[in-house]
């Protein structure tokens, strides 16, 4: 079954703990494992953490996560100024900063940034999901759905 939800934060840095938060919770809810839920959680927080300091002029920007059978697609959006994800130089190692879109694209299984004058940047990532099984608690035969081992 699909499910999804989306929020729109303020371009602030507190709201990046708040997205991550929330979609902590929605895969905690699903029954996702830790192995695939923290590579999701970073690339989310660097996408938004980018929203947040280069969504000017605009004051909001926005999440939307998609749960499809196995996979999870996360959806950042915002209206700051275009860019093309395959002209940002690669950091120098004394760099403090500049490596969000390496780090997206090596934990997601797919990032495809489209950005244009009109309609701002969006990244879309999505990352495949292990499958949960149904087991039976061994002392009272209770039905569990447990992550199946990463």
């Amino acid at each position: 079954m699909d499910e999804q939800f989306s929020i729109t934060l303020p371009r602030q840095a507190y709201t990046v703990a708040v997205m991550r938060d929330v979609l902590r919770t929605a895969l905690r809810a699903r029954g996702v494992c830790d192995d695939c839920s923290y590579p999701i959680l970073i690339a989310a927080t660097e996408a938004c953490a980018n929203a947040v300091d280069h969504g000017d002029p605009a004051p909001d920007y926005a999440v939307r996560v998609r749960f499809r059978s196995s996979l999870c697609l996360v959806e950042i959006s915002h209206q700051g100024p275009e860019f093309r994800a395959g002209r940002v130089p690669l950091p120098e190692l004394e760099w403090e900063s500049g490596r969000g879109i390496l780090l997206m694209r090596a934990l997601m299984d797919d990032v495809v940034f489209h950005a244009t004058a009109s309609s701002g940047v969006t990244v879309w990532m999505d990352k495949h999901l292990h499958a949960t099984e149904p087991t039976r608690h061994p002392l009272c035969g209770a039905a569990t759905v447990l992550p199946l081992p990463c």
